[in-house]
């Protein structure tokens, strides 16, 4: 069993390898691939990181990407020509008739429709929401979802996560300016990588706006959403922001329902999903680094008896990523579907 991972350098690569490792995937042989500029590198216990080049991808029974959509584009369809199953942790391919749209726990039989031998991740925040929506769906079919996310730093990046680290202390040497000219302490740093400041603020713009005045970050929310669930005509909300945590998604959820909606048995569901854990109010800082995804404050709604109200957080690196492309890794194998 030959594994690649590809974009093993970044953030989410690096965790891929180490999780890998971790979870005992029965692989003999993995090989970090990077981009020209990272190749060559090495990386302990796993040697010199390759280039993509037509020589070097062949012989592989599962390739492992988090290298972006463009290299995703390039490179997945010629892994999986050459004999590779690859599971990509990009948005290249999840709207795709042909690729499975997979989250380990809510639909695990899709992995077999991997017509182009591609198998994909889905965006971080929807991966979080998927697990409690899909617990509460099985028990009282959902038909709506009203979303506001409260996006990491780190879901744009080590470059996200580095930019706010470097705006935290400049803005805290004058804590004053803060609470009196606030418009002048954001202007004391640049934002290269968030749409305005972070540190110290709450960021209402995320990802690219789109002609509807709504942006792509939230439009992957309805469209993954609707895919995973098998909801094609799944009503969607979607508003998405960046918060100033370094790791960690959140989102606060209202669900509508066929049926009305019982609070123990919604919290019993919920209780019994695999790797979601009811916790009275998580918060991102505490289930960062964690595998499981939480949820609280769930409560029915005042004024609807089909609708439901609850918080849930994830780590976006670990189960927003990483994990769930191992998990994939781990389901192709028992299935028989490589090797």
């Amino acid at each position: 069993m030959r594994v690649a991972v590809v974009g093993a350098t970044g953030a989410v690569g690096r965790l891929l390898l180490a999780m890998l490792s971790e979870r005992s995937v029965a692989a003999d042989e993995v090989v970090p691939f990077a981009s020209a500029r990272s190749a060559g590198t090495i990386l302990e216990g796993y040697g010199e990181v390759q280039p993509l080049s037509a020589e070097t991808i062949s012989g592989f029974d599962l390739a492992l990407f988090s290298a972006g959509g463009s290299t995703s584009r390039e490179w997945a369809p010629q892994f999986a020509a050459a004999g590779a199953l690859v599971v990509d942790n990009s948005s290249a391919w999840r709207m795709d008739d042909q690729v499975p749209l997979v989250v380990s726990e809510v639909n695990p039989d899709a992995i077999a429709n991997a017509a182009k031998g591609i198998v994909a991740n889905p965006n971080c925040t929807t991966m979080v929401a998927m697990l409690p929506l899909k617990a509460l769906h099985d028990q009282f079919g959902l038909n709506a979802i009203v979303a506001t996310s409260y996006q990491a730093a780190g879901g744009a990046g080590r470059s996200g996560i580095d930019e706010l680290a470097a705006q935290v202390p400049v803005l805290h040497e004058d804590v004053n300016l803060l609470v009196s000219d606030g418009a002048k302490a954001a202007r004391k740093v640049t934002a290269e990588v968030h749409a305005n400041t972070l540190a110290y603020n709450v960021v209402p713009m995320l990802g690219a706006l789109e002609a509807n005045g709504y942006t792509d970050e939230e439009m992957k929310l309805q469209n993954e959403s609707r895919k995973i669930l098998e909801l094609p005509g799944l009503k969607v909300s979607p508003t998405c922001v960046r918060v100033p945590v370094m790791v960690g998604h959140a989102i606060e959820i209202r669900a509508s329902f066929e049926r009305a909606v019982e609070l123990d048995a919604a919290l019993e569901a919920l209780a019994a999903f695999p790797n979601l854990v009811v916790e009275a109010a998580p918060t991102p800082l505490e289930w960062a680094g964690r595998d499981e995804v939480a949820v609280g404050r769930v409560r029915v709604d005042l004024d609807d008896p089909n609708s439901i109200n609850f918080f849930v957080v994830g780590d976006n690196l670990r189960k927003g990523a990483a994990l769930n492309t191992v998990q994939i890794a781990e389901l192709a194998i028992a299935r028989g579907l490589v090797g």
